[in-house]
């Protein structure tokens, strides 16, 4: 009997020993996470959940911030002139965007998700923003209507050195694909020199090539996990790698977080977490977030408030890649650089060159292929091996039809080839002294007009940011569009610039956005309450929420007011505010 107690005893003891490590464990992770909603993907979800779709009428558009008579009355006026211009400037554009909107998911998406969603219904009747081009040369895009813009796009990150250079890449590898053409399965020659000198700029053994750069880090996740043994992975608050699984968990996903250890960046608790876990197989990094740590990437649909904290500072970023470097090789995790935005565009050597930190396994996409769409995984041979030898069954696939297509793999052989070439090769030149001094004369020009209004950015990569709280920030990027300058749909939360960029071409970027903001200022949408501030403003809105989820007879002053219009569900971006 006594035997039967002590073993109970035991037993109890190890119980509660192993509850203890595991209650220390989740309460390390749990301290690693960053306090806001993006670094707590399920309560964001959740939160998203509450959010109430409605939209403004016409009277509160125009001072949901409590502005004066007079500067309501300014941008109305502001808001029919920019109708009427584009209704004149881009007519074409937009009756062939307007008849496209209903079959295309996409463009529906794009267009509600401009500005933030109670504005959106009552905008889009103002405003359509014409997704349609004909031509592109230069820094230069063209509409329907033959509107000419300087492109601030950059192709989602694709023309790095220009559209004119991606034209010539794709024309040249036509002609070097055209023997064999669209022949699948088999490789085209130029594929080894591409594998070599992918060897080279990347510093790895083995090379994989895809049809995409999500798929890319979908496949370098999975060899991760197929070579550890291990489930979970690490990503950073704010960081993309793709819409895939639960790799982009939260709003937007409608999957709850499985697998996925969302920690912050530049933190040393997260190394805590990364020392003490045996479940982690990898850790995935985005460089791009330098710009922004613990951040979502911005866009205008999520600024009701003000933009700002964006800034890079190479030195601290560069440590925590040290850092973080010592702990993936001292616990056998595989830390992989996620390079398919950011490649090539900081050196050309990428990230993994311009902050002197190997990972284990880098994926490349977008500019790589020349202009044609790629994904490519560049990594140490053990972990890019697909089976064991000592267990054949045991084996991690990974296909795809239009994988190492001929006509991508001879563009991306263009594309690296002219890599090399001294022309290319003198762009890097003072790369970050250039484009420095380019955000501080941009920012100096805010400052003299008296503006709220400035730029932070890592390199090419800008966004802006605002000095003062307003409710109307997301105007400025149809004021640019109407000064000739066009943006991606997220607006002013990310320009992206080219290494072509001339002086030349900077100061007319500089002085069309000086007009714009100008005019946005003359039109009244930087009216200011002097007891406002960024708090107040989201106090406010979270207020204005609380009471849209309540019956309307029970809603304060409403009783006699007309149903407001329903607006679109608030999407992924709406919880960054």
């Amino acid at each position: 009997m006594q035997i039967t107690y002590t073993l109970t005893a035991v037993a109890a003891a190890t119980l509660l020993g192993f509850g203890l490590v595991a209650a220390r464990r989740r309460l390390a992770l749990s301290r690693a996470k960053h306090r806001s909603l993006a670094g707590h993907s399920r309560i964001a979800k959740w939160f998203a959940a509450q959010v109430p779709g409605y939209a403004y009428d016409e009277g509160r558009f125009f001072a949901s911030d409590g502005a004066p008579e007079s500067a309501q009355a300014a941008r109305r006026a502001g808001l029919k002139a920019l109708s009427t211009l584009y209704a004149e400037r881009y007519a074409n554009t937009i009756a062939m965007t307007r008849e496209a909107r209903a079959a295309l998911p996409d463009l529906a998406f794009t267009g509600s998700y401009r500005v933030p969603f109670q504005y959106s219904p009552y905008l889009r009747q103002q405003l359509t923003v014409g997704a349609f081009l004909r031509a592109a040369d230069g820094t230069m895009v063209e509409d329907l209507d033959g509107n000419r813009l300087i492109d601030l796009t950059g192709s989602y990150g694709v023309n790095l050195f220009g559209v004119d250079f991606y034209k010539s890449c794709i024309a040249e590898a036509q002609a070097i694909a055209q023997p064999l053409g669209p022949v699948l399965g088999a490789y085209h020659p130029c594929v080894l020199d591409n594998v070599r000198r992918l060897q080279r700029i990347s510093g790895q053994e083995a090379v994989s090539f895809h049809m995409s750069g999500t798929e890319a880090v979908m496949q370098a996740v999975r060899l991760a996990r197929y070579h550890t043994g291990k489930r979970h992975l690490v990503r950073f608050t704010g960081a993309y790698h793709g819409w895939w699984e639960d790799v982009q968990p939260g709003p937007g996903n409608p999957m709850p977080p499985r697998e996925t250890y969302t920690l912050r960046d530049m933190d040393e608790r997260t190394l805590r977490v990364l020392r003490t876990r045996n479940d982690i197989a990898c850790v995935l990094v985005n460089p791009l977030q330098a710009l922004h740590p613990n951040r979502n990437a911005p866009g205008d649909s999520s600024l009701v408030a003000m933009r700002s904290g964006a800034g890079f500072d190479r030195a601290a970023y560069k440590g925590w890649l040290q850092r973080l470097r010592e702990v993936c090789s001292e616990r056998g995790i595989v830390l992989i650089f996620d390079e398919v935005f950011l490649g090539f565009r900081l050196a050309p050597g990428g990230a993994q060159e311009y902050f002197g930190v190997r990972a284990d396994l880098v994926t490349y996409g977008k500019t790589l292929g020349g202009g044609l769409p790629v994904g490519v995984i560049c990594g140490q041979g053990r972990l890019m091996k697909r089976y064991r030898e000592e267990r054949p069954a045991d084996l991690c696939f990974a296909r795809g039809t239009f994988n190492a297509h001929p006509y991508v793999m001879a563009a991306m052989n263009v594309f690296l080839r002219r890599l090399d070439s001294p022309e290319v090769q003198a762009l890097y030149e003072g790369l970050d002294d250039t484009w420095s001094a380019r955000a501080a004369s941009m920012n100096a020009a805010f400052a003299d007009a008296d503006l709220p209004v400035r730029v932070a950015h890592f390199g090419t990569i800008w966004t802006v940011e605002y000095t003062q709280a307003s409710r109307y920030h997301w105007m400025l990027q149809f004021y640019l569009r109407a000064h000739g300058i066009a943006l991606s749909w997220v607006g002013t939360g990310r320009l992206i610039f080219g290494l072509h960029f001339s002086d030349a071409d900077f100061k007319e970027v500089r002085d069309r956005f000086l007009a714009a903001a100008l005019q946005m200022r003359a039109d009244g949408w930087w009216w200011s309450d002097p007891a406002g501030s960024a708090r107040t403003v989201g106090r406010a809105l979270l207020r204005e929420m609380l009471l849209e989820r309540l019956p309307r007879a029970l809603r304060p002053g409403t009783q006699n007011e007309p149903q407001p219009k329903q607006g679109p569900t608030p999407g992924p971006d709406a919880l960054s505010a």
